[in-house]
């Protein structure tokens, strides 16, 4: 009930501000004029001291402060007389144009239109001193930003004493052991009194009880964070992911707790002095930073590969964690000597000497850190993951630039620059610090969506987690431009630059503007989809219009009310449409070439929509393509086709094209079975038996009576043809299956014969095919016998072979014997 009516309420108010017109301009008399005559001796003494150029930074930022209030009022100031002044231009204009020179007006018109004119004159003045005296004021806040930029600038590039120099050391050792000496000297000091002694002994019970609960939550924090997620978790085993995170969190902050406790106690003891008071005060901070650190190093480089955020092996998984909490504690270190260095005023010399290695050590860590984020061989991403190798993209590039940054900021300090050095090393260490927390954020939302949405493993699949992803990595960037150097008047500066707006033509559109045209939008949004529910479910299901015409009917008053809201939304808003005429003007001739495909896809789509030649769940053939009509939108048209795919169809070829409708108006069609017989058969018994058959079936009708058709003599068969009107088309297949299986059936007892194709082949010179005699071979001449001359073996003589060739023995011939039976030459 409470959430129904904040709901209600927010309704109500944001329907009070669209009858109201918005958030609408104040009148002259709402709007609080500016003291100009103060303004002008601050503003002049302000100058002056810009000019002189003495200011330090901290009274720089006093004056841009006074300016942006300041500021801020001129802002306000120039809507003075807003509404008094649209109403004065509205008459202006119902008096015409005004008549070109050499032309002459009616007197009394002439006379109105200068009173008007004068009057305008009078109201817009206000606003256009306020208007100067904004100008002047932001003139004023660029002029100081430009200048603390310059001297950061020359800050960081201010060459100081060398830390490598030998005549640096003693000044910066004797420094440190005095700030050492004085502070156990402080604390030996008091604890020596009697008077503090007597203050201890008052608070021991309370000292020992922060000490008993200090300890206890150091030692048990880690055990009783588990304990405490595992009741809270009860049975269930979903949100595995979110529980983990509660428990990580718990192992920090209870410890946390714990530490607190014991700087209480030391605290109450009333030993710790002036130095120690201070440093006791900023002991909460490091802890913090200790802390927190060590659990960032955990979520990112976590020692089970799949909690990890950023994919490394275990090697690299563990040298990650080593070096971050590294870098944490080098951190501290600095941090306290930079302390001691505020409280004794350690010289410039000294400050270097100190720090330097302290930088070199951080340097050291963050550039072995980046080598293992940024070596290739140390990644295990999972194949598939799209969002873990954005990750490892990113932190593989983050620490390429880390080395380059560790060893430049070494190098630098070492000469003399140690505020450059300080200024690049530190903050990048503090950048991947936030980029990691962002990832381990963005994955515990993942892991609470998969909670909320009853699923697991599915790494933020869906809008909602990646859009809160989108808005924390946004979020994190004022942090990020903090961390390196960014003052928060710069960040101020943008936000009031944001919330001013801009000026288009003569009206300032500002974010309250946009909140308005948002929320009128909104609310004309579901005012609409209120109707099309109201007038689907229960208006148009009584009325006699077919299904098609009431998905045209809510199409249509969907698309007049989204149209209707979003005109009233952006009048509410004040923006001026006629302003857009020109630009609408120019554009038109892009949509006339550039978009004529959409315009007419969507001409189209309103055209579908009004004659409805096809209606939602009929049955059309498209280019061939048969399938059903499940949805018609303005661009184009989905059928769902008898292979179960979708086919999206452009209206334009649905209206210009040839569609086949074949259930529209009814479900009643015709269906064709072509038969063919043997010939010699009966064809009179034939064309009965198949007009039974067809009969006899349930889904046919018998008006119109079907029909059966002795249609030819086919060139293998005595074709027939039977015809029958079905009461649903759509079961046209299962019918004529089961026809055939009944026809088969019947001439199979009846013993008619169907036929299949038969050819006969004859051929004309079959003689053609036989094989043909060899040649016989020439006869070669005799020589006369000698008697030196051998007779002849009878296995040398040549034999016929199959084919009509000579085998002739090896060796003998002129020539090799051819695959033919013949002789090669």
């Amino acid at each position: 009930m409470t959430r129904m009516a904040r709901l209600l309420s927010a309704l109500l108010l944001a329907a009070s501000f669209v009858v109201g017109g918005g958030f609408a301009p104040a009148s002259a008399q709402d709007v609080t004029q500016p003291t100009y005559s103060e303004w002008e001796l601050r503003a002049r003494a302000d100058e002056v001291k810009l000019d002189l150029g003495t200011a330090s930074v901290t009274e720089l930022e006093r004056i841009r402060e006074r300016m942006v209030n300041w500021r801020s009022q001129f802002l306000d100031a120039q809507t003075t007389n807003e509404a008094r002044i649209s109403t004065v231009r509205a008459q202006i204009d119902a008096l015409g144009a005004a008549p070109a020179e050499g032309e002459e007006e009616p007197e009394d018109i002439a006379s109105r239109r200068s009173a008007l004119n004068a009057q305008l004159a009078d109201l817009r003045a206000p606003g256009l001193r306020a208007e100067e005296a904004y100008t002047r004021a932001d003139g004023i806040i660029r002029e100081i930003d430009t200048i603390i930029r310059d001297r950061q600038a020359s800050e960081l590039l201010e060459l100081g004493p060398s830390p490598l120099n030998p005549v640096n050391w003693p000044a910066a050792v004797t420094g440190l052991v005095g700030s050492a000496v004085a502070t156990w000297g402080e604390v030996k000091a008091n604890v020596t009194s009697p008077s503090y002694q007597m203050e201890a002994r008052r608070n021991l019970p309370l000292i020992l009880l922060l000490l008993a609960i200090g300890g206890m939550l150091i030692v048990r924090g880690k055990t009783w964070a588990t304990m405490g997620v595992d009741r809270l978790r009860g049975n269930t085993r979903r949100g595995t992911g979110v529980f983990r995170f509660l428990v990580s969190l718990g192992e920090i902050l209870l410890p946390y707790a714990g530490i607190y406790a014991l700087i209480e106690a030391i605290s109450a003891t009333g030993f710790s002095g002036t130095r120690w008071e201070f440093l006791l005060n900023q002991l909460p901070i490091w802890a913090a930073l200790l802390l927190g650190t060590r659990w960032l190093a955990n979520q990112t480089f976590h020692e089970i590969g799949d909690r990890s955020t950023v994919q490394l092996n275990d090697r690299a998984r563990w040298e990650g964690r080593r070096l971050a909490n590294a870098l944490a504690w080098l951190y501290v270190v600095r941090a306290v000597v930079e302390a001691q260095g505020n409280l004794d005023d350690y010289s410039s010399a000294t400050t270097a000497v100190v720090e330097f290695p302290l930088l070199v050590l951080s340097a050291l860590a963050l550039f072995r850190l980046c080598r293992v984020i940024s070596k290739e061989s140390n990644g295990e991403v999972p194949e598939g993951e799209d969002r873990s190798v954005f990750r490892a993209r990113l932190m593989r590039l983050l620490g390429r630039a880390g080395m380059v940054v560790a060893v430049v900021g070494v190098l630098m300090a070492s000469v003399g620059y140690q505020r450059f050095g300080e200024t690049s090393i530190y903050p990048f260490v503090a950048t991947l610090g936030l980029a990691a927390f962002v990832m381990v954020l963005q994955r515990f939302i993942f892991d609470l969506n998969d909670l909320i949405s009853d699923r697991f493993g599915t790494e933020g699949d869906g809008l909602i987690p990646v859009l809160a992803a989108f808005i924390l990595s946004a979020v994190a960037l004022p942090f990020l431009a903090l961390i390196w150097g960014a003052r928060t008047a710069d960040l101020s500066e943008v936000w009031t630059r944001f919330r001013e707006g801009f000026v288009f033509g003569d009206t300032r559109v500002s974010p309250t503007d946009f909140l308005v045209v948002i929320i009128v939008f909104v609310i004309g949004y579901m005012l609409t989809r209120l109707l099309q529910g109201a007038l689907k479910s229960s208006v148009l299901p009584k009325t006699k219009i077919d299904k098609g015409g009431q998905t045209a009917i809510t199409s249509g008053i969907g698309y007049v009310g989204i149209f209707l809201a979003a005109i009233i939304a952006i009048t509410s808003g004040g923006l001026d449409l006629s302003s857009l005429a020109i630009v609408a003007g120019a554009l038109s001739v892009g949509i006339g070439f550039g978009l004529q495909t959409i315009v007419s896809n969507f001409v189209s789509g309103i055209i579908l929509l009004v004659e409805r030649p096809i209606s939602e769940g009929d049955w059309i053939e498209v280019n061939g393509t048969h399938g059903i009509v499940k949805d018609i939108s303005v661009r184009s048209t989905r059928i769902e086709t008898f292979d179960m795919f979708d086919m999206i169809v452009p209206n334009a070829d649905l209206i210009s094209g040839t569609v086949s409708n074949y259930t529209r108006g009814n479900m009643l069609g015709r269906i064709v079975i072509p038969v063919g017989v043997a010939y010699g058969c009966d064809t009179r018994k034939v064309q009965q038996l198949l007009l039974t058959i067809v009969r006899r079936h349930e889904d046919v009708l018998m008006n119109p009576e079907p029909g059966v058709d002795f249609i030819g003599f086919g060139a293998d068969s005595l074709d027939f043809q039977i015809r029958a009107v079905l009461y649903d088309v759509t079961m046209g297949l299962d019918v004529r299956t089961e026809i055939r299986h009944q026809i088969t059936e019947t001439f199979k007892k009846e013993g008619i014969e169907i036929p299949f194709s038969q050819r006969d082949v004859w051929l004309r010179n079959p003689d053609a095919l036989s094989p043909k005699p060899a040649k016989p071979l020439p006869e070669a001449k005799a020589e006369k016998p000698t008697k030196d001359t051998p007779l002849p073996d009878a296995e040398d003589k040549p034999k016929r072979v199959p084919g009509g060739g000579l085998d002739l023995p090896e060796g003998r011939g002129d020539g090799e014997t051819s695959g033919d039976g013949g002789i090669d030459k």
